[in-house]
């Protein structure tokens, strides 16, 4: 019996720039009985980051998870111009590439091997000198490259992050997804690897990044999907959605936005550090 052999996929087509790439309609996503997002709908432009914020269980994550293909969902996503569904996970895997919050590898393989897995999805399609070259040139954008023997298990948090960024972005893949991909790093750390997520955008592909930072969403995407309690509450550019009163109302905290000589938008929150907290009183009596 002849067994018959599986063409690999084809190298999907560059998107033009401000191309719809992901285009999501009346999305909703229930997990154990109970809706955690429901009736999300927005697109993604090829070129553009659109970054998605709100506060904490607003169903952001849950959100890029179904864009991800990992949780099932109700509504329509077409990734270039497919249903999600429809594609193969090797399709999948050279469309769309993802970055989670949590970086779970628990084997001890090399940096290097790691940032490599990111080429996988291309076997049989582009030569093995093109996969090299790519790995190593994400390995230096990265800052990863210094490390790229040691063992992934012994990095930091941070370093773990950087080097999960750069096997996403090595899968080189149209539309890039990122789950606060800045949460582990020092302040130098996060502006690169925004800055990182906002140069892949600049190459022709999209960026689709859950922050948590507003002031990093205002400087870096070009649209932002604000959400809360799963549903959507703004969708537009930084400066129409990143309201004064429509973020203290979500966040449940006075939030400033002030414009910029520039146009760059500068989000301030409400500090307590020189307030007197109202429970301070049981804390300085123990301390008698």
């Amino acid at each position: 019996m002849r067994l018959a052999l599986t063409r690999p996929p084809t190298r999907p087509r560059p998107a033009q720039s401000g191309e719809i790439v992901l285009e999501v309609a009346d999305v909703s996503v229930s997990l154990g009985g109970n809706d955690i997002v429901t009736g999300i709908s927005f697109e993604v432009r090829a070129g553009e980051v659109l970054a998605i914020i709100g506060p904490n269980g607003a169903g952001k994550t849950t959100l890029l998870a179904a864009l991800s293909a990992d949780y099932r969902y109700d509504g329509s996503i077409r990734l270039d111009g497919r249903e999600l569904t429809e594609w193969t996970s090797r399709e999948l895997a050279i469309r769309r590439s993802v970055l989670r919050q949590q970086n779970m590898l628990s084997f001890p393989f090399r940096v290097v091997d790691v940032v490599k897995m990111g080429r996988a999805p291309w076997r049989d399609i582009v030569p093995v000198e093109e996969d090299d070259r790519i790995v190593a040139a994400e390995l230096s954008r990265t800052d990863t490259l210094r490390f790229a023997e040691r063992t992934f298990t012994s990095l930091s948090g941070g370093e773990r992050a950087r080097v999960a960024l750069a096997r996403a972005m090595a899968q080189r893949t149209g539309v890039l997804l990122l789950d606060e991909p800045s949460a582990a790093l020092d302040v130098n750390y996060q502006e690169q690897v925004l800055a990182l997520a906002r140069a892949y955008a600049g190459a022709g592909n999209a960026v689709v990044v859950v922050l948590h930072d507003l002031a990093a969403a205002a400087a870096y995407s070009d649209r932002v999907l604000m959400i809360d309690d799963g549903t959507m509450r703004a969708y537009g550019t930084p400066a129409e959605v990143m309201r004064s009163e429509l973020l203290s109302e979500v966040y449940r905290h006075p939030i400033r936005v002030i414009e910029e000589d520039d146009g760059s938008l500068l989000v301030v929150p409400r500090r307590f550090a020189d307030e007197r907290p109202s429970s301070a009183a049981p804390f300085e009596e123990k301390r008698r």
